[in-house]
């Protein structure tokens, strides 16, 4: 790959998402590659931190508790948003729209559905053993009750045993008939949840805005259909080798795998001021 110096390319924020992007399947935390090219960004001055789907509470473990490397975040899929390790905006879920959404599931026998207050996971749907398939820990952590909690719920997920094109089908059909909220495909049978019009791309603007630069002074990397609002509003928006073809058709720019570190590579030459992608 030709690297072109920085001329002409800002770079004062990096986001990454986690899972497959930079934290391989089955791996519980980053490579010290990715650790280190995180430091090497932010002793260059950017502001670097995960664009993920889960809870900021999740995250500082996967680099080995290093609570630096996500001070700057978007995380619950644009639900929260922080800057320098201050939270700048948290959106909640309105309980009457997660009520129909548990009633719309109802009519899919076998469809679980898992809320968080805080880090704390509820089973409100289906069961702890289903949740288990597509995250364990989620899973070790959960309560299984029979009403939805009181409290503000932070993050919700669908889950439940399908294909992947099954899976889409829920996500439309749910986008389609479920009030306030908004559905996309994590991976085959587990579904992100939003309140209507929040996402990794709504997180991002508050973010900037909050920074007092353009997402033209951005660059994101992610895998997957979650991470489609976010090249949708960073024009450097960067897919891994192993993406969804989703994904990869969105992206402008296109690097090598998660288990090769690609992304570790590419920041470490932001962060020596090496523009490190090519048409």
């Amino acid at each position: 790959m030709r690297e072109d110096a920085m001329a002409g390319h800002a770079c004062r924020l990096i986001l990454s998402d986690m899972d497959n992007t930079i934290l391989p399947k089955g791996e519980k935390t980053v490579s010290a590659r990715t650790h280190a090219a995180f430091h090497a960004a932010l002793d260059a001055g950017i502001r670097i931190g995960p664009s993920s789907g889960r809870a900021l509470s999740w995250v500082p473990p996967m680099f080995g508790g290093d609570e630096d490397c996500c001070r700057t975040a978007v995380a619950t899929n644009g639900l929260e948003v922080y800057l320098d390790g201050e939270c700048i905006h948290h959106e909640y879920f309105d309980h009457a729209a997660l009520e129909g959404l548990r009633s719309k599931l109802a009519g899919h026998p076998g469809a679980g559905l898992v809320c968080f207050v805080g880090y704390k996971p509820y089973v409100v749907a289906g069961s702890r053993e289903e949740l288990g398939k597509w995250f364990p820990a989620y899973a070790e952590e959960a309560e299984v009750v029979s009403e939805l909690p009181q409290e503000k719920v932070t993050k919700t997920n669908v889950f439940q045993d399908l294909t992947r094109p099954e899976t889409q089908e829920l996500v439309d059909e749910l986008n389609a008939e479920v009030e306030g909220l908004d559905f996309d495909l994590a991976m085959a049978g587990f579904l992100n949840v939003m309140p209507a019009g929040w996402n990794k791309g709504t997180g991002i603007k508050v973010l900037c805005e909050a920074i007092g630069c353009t997402t033209d002074d951005v660059v994101v990397f992610g895998d997957a259909n979650n991470d489609l609002t976010m090249f949708d509003v960073v024009a450097n928006s960067v897919a891994v080798a192993n993406a969804t073809d989703e994904a990869a058709e969105a992206a402008r720019w296109h690097i090598g795998a998660c288990r090769d570190d690609a992304v570790a590579a590419a920041i470490e030459k932001l962060a020596q001021g090496v523009w490190p992608f090519t048409e």
